[in-house]
């Protein structure tokens, strides 16, 4: 046999046990007579011992090891003199009496450590090698932990787990699909489905009344740190619900991974409408792991002939602690920061209250003291507190507004990643305006249900029709998110004309589901959480790549394998595309 044992698990209560041990050459050292081999595979590292005065000749062969080498070793388990803590097995070595060398390896690219010297483009080029580094594949348990784990709350709750299509249809709402030709049917096309959405409500209408699916999906958008152009979602639908049916059992989801994987017992999580996110936060995905949030002063400031504030819709501040002793060249720093192309604020405005009570702003000249004195008291400011103002549209200024107090919560050490909060946000807009396009698209797909009561408002006010739709936000990152369908296909139809589709385009696009409908479906909904933005948070990353096995750069690259890539003209020809290929 290649191994009685892993090299993760030999104690001191094996001693003097004979074990074989196989894995990956680590690290060797070399002292006097001795020589000395980290054995490592993937559940731990283990001491080899090789002594020159016991065995010259297995000494000479281990000399010749070179790092990632695999090899097999036989021996006797003894106590270490000189012990290392920092390892599970540290307490042992094995004193090596047979070596089989299984396989040889060139020099590896950069060094298989925690602290590694490959940059990210080198280790995704190598992400074999990448993988057998602790950090990265301490994320892959995790990650298969919480698949695990969820499986079994789920299964508990009777949801059945149903694989749906990969080859689907293209639809028009949303972001950009993948595209697949069909050879057998020419100048038609395949997409990979953005979600499973259409095919588990199709689920419900048939009668499965719990679904569940840990499920690949496909977007062809552009790429940031939380995103990837196939990722992973964990897929849920219930029948004969409500909005509050489907947060306490996946609130409860939520509670059962953080105990079970982490040992913590999260609180029940505060509900916080969307309005009052965008007001107090700017964001619909607020990090409520600290506070500053938003005051609005517009009422304060009016009339002081300062054109800044008197020309803008919307004045707000954010109470920093503490912060007063902030110097000209920090208040110039975050200046430049609002300022950049990607938040677009023209300015920053700051007021210092003084530790000895005296007011300083960057706007003395147009407010007095008694004029500061009433922001600083409707911002709940204390002596050595800082005040940071903007002003403009308001929904603009409350995002720039919102990234300000990110900048700030950073810089102050209070975005912990050992402290979560969650939350959900509920109470969505139904439709949103595209003023170039004028007209209305979905805020979240057109098959997410309006609240009964604001029904009405379809034809009066559309913009003002809130959704039945609800996210959960763990330390101001979109875990998860969902709705209450649409179960009536005459409110269905009603909906997609809001969307500015035809009778004859519905019926194209969505017939099929328009058409089971009819069939009695029952009052239904559902949400996804992002498996991989989940583990990235329980693993205290910022990025899900490396929560990922083999995941694209930010380019949608795959640097081990040099996809997408250039097929041949024969390939193009049998799927009837006429496409000139780039020259080589």
């Amino acid at each position: 046999m290649y191994r009685t044992n892993t090299c993760g698990e030999l104690r001191l209560l094996n001693v003097d046990q004979e074990v074989v041990l196989s894995g990956w050459v680590q690290k060797v050292r070399k002292f006097g007579g001795m020589i000395f081999v980290d054995l490592r595979d993937r559940y731990g590292i283990t001491q080899l011992v090789f002594n020159q005065e016991i065995n010259a000749q297995l000494c000479e062969k281990a000399e010749k090891l070179g790092r990632e080498w695999v090899i097999q070793a036989k021996g006797a388990v003894a106590e270490r003199s000189n012990k290392n803590p920092h390892i599970s097995t540290g307490d042992i070595e094995i004193i090596v009496s047979e070596l089989t060398i299984l396989n040889s390896s060139d020099t590896p690219p950069f060094t298989i450590e925690n602290d590694t010297d490959g940059g990210d483009d080198l280790r995704m080029k190598y992400r074999y090698l990448d993988l057998r580094r602790t950090p990265v594949r301490s994320n892959l348990e995790l990650r298969h932990q919480m698949a695990f784990a969820t499986r079994n709350y789920l299964n508990e709750l009777k949801f059945l787990e149903v694989e749906t299509p990969v080859l689907i249809g293209s639809t028009p709402e949303g972001a950009r699909d993948f595209i697949v030709p069909s050879r057998m049917n020419p100048g038609e096309f395949y997409a990979l489905p953005q979600s499973p959405q259409l095919f588990k409500q199709l689920l419900m209408v048939s009668g499965f009344d719990r679904y569940f699916q840990i499920v690949k999906c496909y977007r062809d958008e552009d790429l940031r740190a939380d995103r990837q152009p196939e990722f992973t979602q964990i897929d849920c639908e219930m029948s004969f619900i409500e909005q509050e049916d489907i947060l306490t059992v996946f609130e409860g989801l939520t509670q059962y991974l953080f105990q079970t994987i982490k040992g913590i017992n999260l609180p029940a999580f505060p509900r916080l409408s969307y309005a009052e996110a965008m007001k107090l936060y700017g964001t619909d995905k607020p990090d409520t792991r600290f506070g500053m949030t938003f005051v609005e002063i517009k009422d304060l400031t009016s009339g002081k002939n300062f054109g800044v504030f008197d020309n803008a819709e919307y004045v707000g501040a954010i109470r920093v602690p503490g912060c007063s002793y902030y110097t000209r060249k920090q208040l110039d720093e975050l200046t430049d920061f609002v300022k950049r192309p990607q938040i677009g604020a023209n300015g920053l405005i700051y007021v210092r209250c003084e530790v000895d009570g005296n007011l300083k702003s960057s706007v003395d000249k147009f407010y007095s003291s008694d004029n500061l004195q009433k922001w600083v008291e409707r911002s709940g400011a204390q002596p050595g507190d800082l005040l940071l103002i903007l002003s403009g549209q308001t929904e603009k200024t409350r995002k720039q507004l919102g990234e300000l107090r990110l900048e700030m919560a950073s810089r102050l050490g209070l975005r912990n990643k050992d402290l979560f909060n969650c939350l959900w946000v509920v109470d969505f807009p139904l439709l949103e305006y595209d003023e170039e396009l004028r007209r209305y698209f979905a805020k979240h797909h057109p098959f997410t249900s309006p609240k009964l009561e604001d029904i009405p408002l379809l034809d009066a006010n559309p913009g003002a029709v809130r959704a039945n739709a609800y996210d959960l936000v763990i330390n101001g990152v979109e875990v998860g998110g969902g709705s209450i369908r649409i179960h009536n296909s005459e409110l269905q139809k009603k909906m997609f004309s809001m969307l500015g589709f035809s009778e004859t385009q519905a019926q194209a696009q969505f017939g099929f589901l328009m058409n089971a409908f009819k069939y009695g479906a029952p009052p239904h909904g559902g949400i996804a959480f992002g498996l991989d933005r989940f583990v990235s948070i329980f693993a205290g990353l910022d990025s899900i790549r490396d929560c990922i096995a083999f995941p694209k750069n930010n380019s949608g690259r795959d640097m081990m394998i040099n996809a997408p890539s250039t097929v041949s003209q024969e390939q193009l020809d049998e799927l009837n595309l006429k496409i000139e290929l780039p020259e080589k």
